[in-house]
């Protein structure tokens, strides 16, 4: 680990690898495109929960990432659920390394007890606090009755504690603010779209400007559904569309599933299994490494991203950066998400009929690549206005615009 230096210094504190998700890649991306234009660290949540408790307790601990911290990047991995020994280093590295500012990931009441006290350590020494919100809770704790009662209870701490906020969409700004009031607080809140997710796009591929897939020959045209699969992620309406297209229409066509089951959602594998285009859907049903993703992207010629519910996308993402044509739901903030990318289409939630139109209209739109509207360049700046307004004077010591390059992978997100 580096040594700490007299340089004013950020840090991020986020999940880390153990529980690996797509805030754990997001947490790692923010931090290393910080760092290339001041002094950043990390502080690391690792033992979320009992591991007995997480959907995905079979891979916890399994590393599916190739994406690392930067190697100027102090990390501490990290702060346990249940603290012990982990909390007071947590402390101690926060006294160590002396941030001027720290920003907070947000996305489930696991960690409020930990960043209530990370967050009252860092006032103490004189730093602002500033919280990003992904979620304004997961959608699976919101639906235990205690575990909602308790986040609602104490966020109002965490809360007056914060001093600027950071959302990605003014659909996120509309639920935060009913839910918790956060433009009441008096912090300012702006809107920073989320970065890029830029491993899925391979080392030789370059998508400054649309361009066309190289090597599809007479291979069916393959559809890429990615991420865990959820009750509010809607894969029950794209089996369904995609079998009730004509059977010319499908015979060109393929469909690709990866995605880990969560909460026993199996309705949408149960879906496969009857479907009439059964022998035309590949599933991988599991938490897929980076590489995996790499490929699984690689081959796919379109995205479909059916969602009922979202405040944002890592698989959408993940699709811009490849380039690909994404068919998506307008709902929640992904229609703010993919405003300004030529390759999205959107479909109304959970209308079965239109889907299964925008599916069938994708290859006609034969194999174009499309440039991404994103990039980590554009957070960064975002960051360092968030930064001044809170009067909070970091020293530039990397041009900004060698932030991240296409080899800082982010892979298998929710």
């Amino acid at each position: 680990m580096p040594a700490a230096d007299a340089a004013p210094r950020a840090l991020v504190v986020g999940p880390g690898w153990r529980f690996t998700s797509g805030i754990s890649y997001y947490t790692c991306a923010l931090t290393n495109a910080l760092a290339g234009s001041l002094p950043t660290d990390a502080l690391l949540m690792r033992q979320l929960i009992p591991t007995s408790l997480y959907p995905g307790k079979n891979r916890v601990g399994r590393k599916v990432n190739a994406v690392e911290y930067a190697e100027d990047v102090n990390v501490y991995d990290g702060v346990d659920w249940y603290w012990g020994s982990s909390m007071a280093g947590g402390t101690r590295f926060l006294e160590e390394h002396k941030p001027r500012v720290v920003v907070l990931q947000w996305w489930t009441g696991a960690v409020l007890h930990s960043y209530l006290r990370l967050a009252r350590q860092a006032k103490r020494q004189g730093a602002k606090v500033v919280m990003e919100w992904h979620e304004v809770q997961d959608t699976g704790e919101a639906r235990i009755p205690g575990v909602r009662r308790y986040v609602q209870k104490l966020m109002q701490r965490l809360l007056s504690r914060v001093d600027a906020h950071v959302v990605h969409s003014h659909y996120d700004l509309d639920l935060l603010t009913e839910v918790y009031g956060i433009t009441a607080s008096g912090a300012p809140v702006t809107v920073i779209p989320h970065g890029p997710y830029e491993h899925v796009r391979g080392d030789a591929q370059d998508l400054q400007e649309p361009s066309e897939k190289v090597g599809t020959g007479s291979d069916p045209y393959n559809l890429l559904f990615f991420g865990v699969i959820r009750p509010y992620k809607g894969l029950e309406d794209l089996v369904e569309a995609f079998g009730t297209l004509p059977r010319e229409t499908r015979d060109g066509l393929h469909l690709t599933i990866v995605g880990e089951t969560w909460e026993g959602w199996d309705e949408p594998l149960s879906a496969v299994a009857t479907s009439p285009a059964r022998d035309q859907i590949t599933v991988v049903n599991r938490y897929v490494t980076d590489a995996e993703a790499q490929q699984h992207f690689a081959q796919a010629d379109a995205v479909v991203l059916p969602y009922r519910r979202s405040s944002s996308s890592g698989p959408l993402h993940m699709a811009m950066s490849a380039g690909l044509p994404v068919v998506v739901s307008s709902v929640g903030g992904l229609v703010e998400a993919a405003a300004g990318y030529e390759g999205v289409r959107f479909v109304p939630v959970a209308d079965v009929p239109a889907l299964a139109e925008a599916i069938a209209l994708l290859p006609s739109q034969g194999a174009r690549r499309f440039r991404d509207v994103r990039s980590w360049k554009d957070t960064v700046s975002s960051y360092r206005t968030v930064f001044d307004q809170l009067g909070i004077d970091l020293d530039v010591h990397v041009d900004a615009a060698a932030t991240l390059s296409t080899d800082d992978s982010l892979s298998a997100v929710s």
